[in-house]
């Protein structure tokens, strides 16, 4: 029998807005939407998707983020796959959507589920953390009084009048578990005192709470919270660096430029030591699927960005209370 050559993959990429709920803020503004970016690699017939979400933070726009996706048609036409494009492309959004893209597509062309390929375990339900957004402390008891009777909270910090906000919000959700996010807001001269106020409080975690590039003083000071690491963090090569500051890593396969990247991180965060948290953008349920297997492996699980949407895409992840499902193959994976 004779048998039938393998088309070229071709790729289909767009920028998609997906309206939030009401709004979301952070330390460095506030938004009413999602902008993703969304990759789509096809072969015989078959499509993989994945979605990236493009970070100002680090220069990154989804014009740009489309623009590199879009430049590489021709490298996937001629044949490169997942391991040949982490040196194809620098780490960041745009490799993620691509990433994720031929992950999905490599698992829907053999019938099998992503884990089963990869050689690591069918991922379970998680409890995640529900984002409750930065502003005045008593509008922030409110929205936390709304949901504590959620397991896990994440409560976005800003700086000036922290204390006051951490105490209020413990006050709203006295049974939750509370982990805050500064968003690199603090400095040097009000760690301590914030650092007191989250222990005071009862925080088993504090995400990133000074500038990267300038988080020496935790080295130096006593740190009564667990510390995280997000910003200062992106991919393997930065990990070494951040011992003794830090106590934990926030992977986000935007910043590590995918799940075959992500995966590898996490391997070696965990051989040196380090608490893993899986983070995510306020995105759709096709940027987290894949990162629900790093969540099987990880201390802490921020993956709500669906839940922060006015709607989520079709066949998304199913959320139970706390409780975030592995996704469906129709949706990813």
């Amino acid at each position: 029998m004779t048998s039938i050559p393998s088309r070229a993959v071709s790729l289909v990429a767009r920028i998609e807005r997906w309206p939030i709920a009401g709004s979301f803020t952070i330390s460095r503004g506030t938004k009413t939407e999602a902008v993703v970016v969304v990759a789509e690699v096809s072969q015989d017939g078959v499509t993989g998707r994945g979605e990236c979400v493009p970070y100002p933070r680090y220069g990154e726009t989804p014009e740009a983020a489309l623009s590199a996706i879009q430049a590489m048609q021709a490298p996937l036409a001629s044949g490169i796959d997942r391991n040949a494009l982490q040196a194809a492309m620098p780490a960041g959004a745009a490799r993620n959507a691509l990433d994720c893209a031929l992950a999905d597509l490599e698992a829907k062309r053999a019938g099998a589920r992503i884990w089963q390929l990869l050689g690591r375990p069918a991922p379970e339900p998680r409890t995640t953390a529900y984002t409750i957004s930065l502003g005045p402390a008593e509008a922030m008891a409110e929205a936390t009084a709304k949901a504590a009777h959620r397991a896990l909270l994440k409560i976005k910090l800003g700086g000036e009048g922290d204390a006051a906000r951490i105490a209020a919000v413990r006050k709203a959700a006295p049974a939750s578990e509370l982990m805050v996010d500064a968003n690199e807001a603090w400095t040097e001269d009000n760690l301590a005192a914030n650092l007191k106020a989250c222990a005071d409080a009862g925080v088993t975690l504090i995400e990133q709470p000074l500038p990267a590039g300038k988080d020496e003083a935790l080295a130096r000071i006593e740190r009564p919270v667990m510390v995280c690491a997000d910003e200062s963090v992106h991919d393997r090569a930065s990990l070494e660096a951040l011992r003794g500051r830090y106590d934990a890593v926030n992977i986000k396969l935007d910043k590590t430029g995918g799940l075959t990247e992500a995966l590898a991180m996490a391997d070696a965060a965990g051989a040196l030591g380090f608490e893993i948290m899986i983070g995510c953008m306020v995105a759709t349920s096709l940027s987290m699927a894949p990162a629900m297997l790093i969540a099987q492996a990880a201390r802490f699980v921020d993956l709500d960005g669906p839940l922060l949407l006015a709607r989520d895409r079709d066949h998304g992840l199913r959320y139970a209370g706390s409780l975030v499902y592995p996704p469906d193959a129709a949706l990813w994976g």
